[in-house]
């Protein structure tokens, strides 16, 4: 180990981490520097030293990137939302459609040369800014007792107090400031994590992008909160305010949400739409944060799949139903899998709401469900796949699910994943059950921060 804690050292900066951070490296030693940039020339201060790397703090730039910009935000470096604000968007999109190779070559082992010739151009966004249609803002307080609202910093639970986040909306923001005077005003507590103590954790937002529908949704410990009604009178006066929920979460967890919905006014829920399909929306549901690049991402998926109206599809990891919903007038049949209840009976009811009468949704876990189908003379009809598309959460797919996708032999898999990495894994184990990597393309739903999501076409 080249160096010891608080040792302070000057480095270029040759690479970028996967969460944005930049990289140098001194004799192969790797050094993690939040906020630098790749091309530059900086003086930072060692923070923790391991044996083949280090974490280092940025102490001042010798010679800036060209890449470099302002950040729009003063909570830009201390919030652990936006890691690439500092970043040029179209620097940030390269690096995005970067990150997404490498993890398909290192981790996934493909040859490099094939992922260049079938990857298709990122999709970016027209205006990186302002785009979420929900938010979760969690509260707090600081030493001196005063509220915190806002987001976590990078790698801990401690509050970023912000009264205007630029990649929330508008209404989102507002909403967090009258929660704010509530609390205030009727000295409500704040969840205090360490001590499991107070009475409110979280803020949650949905809004609805082509609707202009709007959802509260308090995440609290306990269900009779003093003076509510007098915050419920006040969100109330927000127009277009459509729903205003309790969730109880009365556990010591690191979970936002429990179980437990009580609506105090409207019908529980929000409606929204994707291209000229309508849904419904509950506190509980899965649904896209960024309504723009949502359509972009699911009209490239359909695309893949490239569906003529006689196809059985598998939509596995389905949420709400919206991308079993998007691609069902274009297919024979459809079954969608997920394991949440409440966001399969919005599914269902979805599907009426659409008139989509070839779609079909099962709760359960997707392997489970899976292995069900091929072995259950009553769901016959959806034992042989033509087409498979899976949207998993970040840990990507079940082994299991994989495995019974390569039984089955469908003749395309569509795999849509937020998660390069995983990503990268479940596309070795089927390229090993005899599937070739055909077309890849990131879509960046996420813009300022380091995540990017991405739509993977297989065949046989």
């Amino acid at each position: 180990m080249p160096f010891k804690k608080n040792d302070e050292i000057e480095l270029v900066i040759d690479d970028l981490g996967v969460s944005g951070e930049g990289i140098g490296h001194v004799d192969g030693y790797a050094v993690f520097v939040k906020c630098a940039i790749p091309g530059e020339r900086i003086r930072a201060r060692i923070m923790k030293v391991k044996k083949s790397y280090a974490y280092a703090k940025l102490i001042s730039i010798i010679q800036a990137s060209p890449d470099r910009v302002d950040a729009k935000c003063k909570n830009a470096g201390r919030c652990g939302g936006c890691t690439l604000m500092h970043i040029s968007y179209e620097r940030q999109l390269l690096y995005k459609e970067e990150k997404v190779k490498n993890c398909l070559v290192r981790i996934g082992g493909f040859d490099r040369d094939h992922i260049d010739a079938v990857t298709e151009p990122i999709i970016g966004m027209d205006n990186p800014f302002h785009y979420r249609n929900k938010a979760q803002f969690p509260v707090s307080y600081d030493r001196n007792g005063d509220v915190k609202i806002g987001f976590y910093a990078e790698h801990s639970h401690n509050v970023i107090d912000t009264d205007n986040c630029i990649i929330q909306s508008d209404i989102s923001n507002g909403i967090a400031q009258t929660v704010r005077f509530w609390i205030n005003q009727c000295n409500i507590e704040p969840y205090n994590e360490s001590e499991h103590r107070g009475d409110i954790r979280h803020i949650i937002t949905r809004i609805g992008y082509h609707t202009g529908q709007i959802m509260v949704c308090l995440v609290v410990t306990r269900k009779n909160i003093p003076n509510l009604n007098r915050l419920v009178d006040s969100l109330k006066k927000i127009p277009d305010m459509t729903s205003i929920c309790l969730n109880i979460n009365d556990k010591k967890t690191n979970r936002i949400m429990g179980d437990k919905v009580i609506t105090l006014f409207g019908p529980g829920y929000i409606e929204d739409t994707i291209g000229s399909i309508r849904f419904r929306i509950s506190p509980l549901s899965f649904y896209q944060v960024n309504p723009i690049q949502t359509e972009k991402l699911y009209a490239t998926a359909s695309r893949y799949a490239e569906l003529t109206g006689d196809e059985t599809v598998w939509d596995m990891y389905c949420g709400i139903g919206t991308i079993s919903l998007f691609v069902a007038k274009k297919a024979g049949r459809v079954l969608g899998v997920e394991i949440v209840p409440d966001a399969i009976k919005d599914a269902k009811i979805n599907a009426e709401i659409n008139g989509v009468n070839n779609a079909t949704f099962l709760c359960g876990m997707a392997e489970e469900i899976a292995d069900e189908v091929i072995h259950n003379a009553e769901l016959s009809e959806f034992a042989h796949p033509s087409v498979v598309i899976v949207d998993p959460p970040r840990k990507g797919c079940d082994k299991a699910l994989i495995d019974t996708i390569i039984r089955v032999s469908p003749q395309k898999i569509v795999y849509i994943s937020c998660d390069p990495a995983t990503l990268a894994r479940d596309l070795m184990l089927l390229s090993e059950g005899g599937y070739e990597l055909r077309k890849v393309r990131a879509c960046d739903m996420f813009g300022m921060t380091g995540h990017v999501e991405t739509v993977v076409l297989l065949s046989q």
